[in-house]
């Protein structure tokens, strides 16, 4: 796939159908994450991914999801969420290029996903600690971010908007999501 139709039409999926991902992709997402740019090529993260349907359930529960469209954009366990999902692990004392690297992992990550055919949603908003728990990570380790993964149930619209328009994401008559994104000549200053 061409990257620029990757960049240009890969959006956040929010529901999903309810197929596992083959273990091979998932495979071929965690390369994709640790060839990403990393500072100093330390390779600080980590990675734990959630096959089993049991975890799976107990890791949805642990996330909260589109909050400008709730609650008709909440997926749903057993008929809309995920089944999968990569956790983003980092050392607790790694500072805050981690979360850097996290953010060029993860977008890797979501474009060859894209690729694939299959829809992603980055998740900040979790309960980490429960995760820690739930997920058995080491003490010395933190999590940072969840990746959900798994065929999209939705084809979310991206739509350009000037600089001085609201930025929320909306449901139209049909429930489609549309994501308003700023025109590129609205937000960079050329010189």
């Amino acid at each position: 796939m061409d990257i620029q139709v990757a960049l240009q039409n890969r959006r956040t999926v929010r529901l999903f159908q309810q197929e596992p991902v083959p273990d091979q992709d998932l495979a071929e997402l965690l390369d994709a994450a640790r060839m990403a740019s990393c500072g100093g090529n330390k390779q600080c993260l980590r990675y734990q991914v959630i096959r089993d349907r049991g975890l799976a359930e107990r890791v949805f529960a642990q996330t909260a999801w589109a909050a400008l469209v709730q609650p008709k954009r909440n997926p749903q366990w057993g008929s809309t969420a995920p089944l999968n999902f990569i956790a983003v692990l980092a050392p607790v004392k790694g500072g805050t290029v981690c979360h850097a690297d996290a953010g060029a992992a993860i977008q890797s990550m979501q474009l060859l996903a894209f690729a694939k055919g299959l829809g992603c949603c980055w998740l900040g908003a979790i309960q980490r600690d429960r995760l820690q728990e739930i997920l058995e990570v080491p003490a010395e380790m933190q999590v940072l971010y969840l990746l959900a993964v798994g065929y999209p149930a939705e084809a979310p619209i991206a739509e350009d908007v000037p600089g001085d328009a609201s930025v929320a994401y909306y449901l139209d008559e049909q429930q489609r999501l549309h994501v308003p994104k700023i025109r590129r000549d609205d937000l960079a200053i050329w010189k």
